[in-house]
């Protein structure tokens, strides 16, 4: 069995104007992401050079694009956009996106509101993306 190695992002907070409600779109509110990509870091530890591996910066910057990008209605829209990009790079095997909404319009005393989206490659893309 392959072990894959993990990368995470967590805690990063943009500001977005995603949301059901017209107030919501027009006042926006912040958005924490939490990623976690699974990839083999085999090659980036021998190099020791950061193009063998996801720039953690770089993809910190383009989830940020996409948070305070287009607005959507949905999180689960929102998280699912940030999963495909993260598997635009044929190197990620599996991301999980959870997308935090600490001020959704709710009307009770509450800490956090998040959907988490799982997205990974079947083994047929798995291969493809190695050949």
């Amino acid at each position: 069995m392959d072990f894959l190695d993990q990368i995470a992002l967590t805690g990063l907070t943009v500001f977005g104007r995603h949301g059901v409600y017209d107030h919501e779109r027009e006042d926006g509110q912040e958005f924490t992401i939490d990623l976690r990509l699974q990839i083999p870091l085999d090659d980036a530890a021998a190099s020791d050079d950061v193009v063998d591996t996801v720039h953690y910066g770089e993809l910190a910057e383009k989830v940020a694009a996409i948070v305070a990008g287009e607005p959507v209605n949905l999180i689960e829209t929102l998280a699912s956009r940030i999963a495909d990009m993260v598997l635009e790079d044929r190197r990620v095997h599996f991301v999980s996106v959870t997308v935090h909404k600490p001020h959704a319009p709710i009307p009770l005393t509450f800490a956090d509101v998040s959907v988490t989206v799982n997205r990974g490659r079947t083994p047929q893309t798995l291969q493809e993306a190695t050949a």
